[in-house]
């Protein structure tokens, strides 16, 4: 995309985080904004601030894992702006659990926000996309879409199938749709919320700390991680840039590529997988 002002760009889990550093960026470039997340308070308080530093800006509450509220989310920025020109799949829950823990619930919340969210918003924004002489589609996943992590069942099945999406789309898109870019971003840790995720979760999940307190410490040191990692002003940098530059893959982190490469080496040569030091079982 080789110009964001006057564009529109709509952004899931927009309230704080990437959605918000996000969302700052492109306004700063003129882009109009629509942000949409499932807390309504932090949605609101997120587009007082964006309005406060001069962004036009659309709030609208939606839970993504919902299609039909991703379709409302849709007719609303069509009906104050007219079109879509980005779109940033960015909304998302983590959590860490052993296997056998981790409830049929909780498999259904993670998978239903962390990849249905992100097939709602392509299907049901592509027809609005292909309709613009350009615009772009960028989808959050993780570097545990390329690197299975322990304790993150749930968490790593969707994202790896984000990634999966996001490069079948750009093959068809690349032939097809040329004027539809796409992208997925494979955040390492970054100083987000995602570790306070359970308070937008649905009934029926049990929370983590009570389902599996075997992990309270490996939690700790997870939740230390996160607050100590890379600010999500960085990232929103980052997918800027990778947008513009029409980028497929956008890393956080550049050490991270190691990763996909000692994966595939691993996968060809019929050896186990190595850890991330490079460690074998």
């Amino acid at each position: 995309m080789r110009t964001f002002k006057g564009r529109v760009a709509v952004i899931t889990g927009g309230a704080s985080g990437i959605g918000l550093a996000l969302a700052r960026r492109l306004g700063a470039e003129g882009m109009r904004l629509v942000i949409a997340d499932i807390d309504a308070a932090a949605m609101h308080a997120a587009s007082a601030e964006l309005e406060a530093a001069g962004y036009e800006v659309l709030a609208h509450r939606a839970d993504v894992a919902k299609a039909g509220e991703i379709q409302a989310l849709a007719d609303a920025a069509v009906k104050r702006f007219g079109a879509v020109h980005l779109l940033v799949n960015n909304a998302g829950v983590g959590g860490f659990q052993h296997f056998e823990t981790t409830s049929a619930e909780t498999w259904e919340w993670t998978i239903g926000v962390n990849l249905f969210g992100v097939i709602h918003g392509c299907r049901i924004f592509l027809p609005i996309l292909e309709r613009q002489d350009e615009a772009h589609i960028v989808n959050v996943a993780s570097v545990a879409g390329i690197y299975s992590y322990t304790y993150l069942h749930p968490y790593n099945a969707a994202k790896a199938a984000v990634v999966a999406l996001t490069e079948g789309m750009w093959r068809e898109f690349g032939a097809e749709k040329p004027n539809v870019g796409m992208s997925v971003v494979l955040p390492g840790s970054i100083a987000t919320a995602i570790t306070n995720d359970e308070r937008n979760a649905p009934a029926g999940h049990v929370s983590r700390a009570d389902a599996d307190p075997s992990l309270a410490e490996f939690r700790k040191m997870y939740t230390a991680g996160i607050a100590a990692g890379m600010s999500p002003a960085e990232v929103a940098e980052l997918i800027a840039t990778g947008v513009r530059e029409r980028h497929l893959h956008i890393f956080t982190h550049p050490e991270m590529k190691a990763l996909v490469t000692m994966r595939a080496e691993d996968i060809a040569a019929g050896l186990p997988l190595r850890d991330m030091f490079g460690n074998r079982p």
